[in-house]
């Protein structure tokens, strides 16, 4: 039943986004909690759109995402990042930065994966792009990049993986039309 709401819920979120691209939305706390929210409507209620309250480990990483108290601090200054720091970057950096951004923090208990990938076509949507798709096959190596990024300060590797997302997914959308 949970896998059966997961698609579903990306469903209304993918709609979600598109209809804030539509509308020229900047990026918000708000937006993400309500794209969180409907990630989790009817896994988990009660942590919905709520940023976590305790701290958790992400399983095989070695980043430590930061104590559960500075995390609306740190979900300000990310959005601001995006709206002014990133403004200047090429729009796939900008959303592999973003999703970087967003599971570094981790700020809720569950659903941050899904989320960030959202926020990261959110991103790509907003200047045109399809969405962009991680494979199930390119996971581990997605997992070690970014994970490699939050270690290190080198979000390359990571940049380059949704990059090459982005034109994998540009390739399937020109090859329809």
């Amino acid at each position: 039943m949970r896998e059966h709401l997961e698609v579903i819920n990306h469903r209304d979120a993918i709609d979600f986004l598109e209809e804030i691209v539509q509308k020229n939305e900047q990026l918000t706390e708000w937006t993400i909690k309500s794209i969180h929210r409907l990630v989790l409507k009817g896994i988990q209620d009660e942590n919905a759109g709520v940023y976590r309250k305790e701290n958790v480990l992400i399983g095989g990483a070695s980043h430590r995402p930061p104590d559960y108290v500075i995390v609306p601090e740190l979900m300000e200054q990310s959005v601001e990042k995006v709206e002014n720091e990133w403004s200047i970057c090429h729009p796939v950096e900008r959303a592999a930065k973003v999703h970087a951004e967003f599971v570094k923090i981790h700020p809720f208990v569950d659903g941050n994966g899904r989320t960030s990938r959202l926020l990261m076509n959110y991103e790509l949507m907003k200047f045109g792009f399809p969405p962009a798709v991680i494979k199930a096959t390119d996971r581990a190596k997605h997992y070690d990049a970014l994970d490699h990024a939050h270690t290190t300060g080198d979000d390359e590797s990571f940049i380059q993986l949704v990059s090459t997302s982005v034109s994998e997914s540009l390739d399937l959308w020109l090859s329809v039309i």
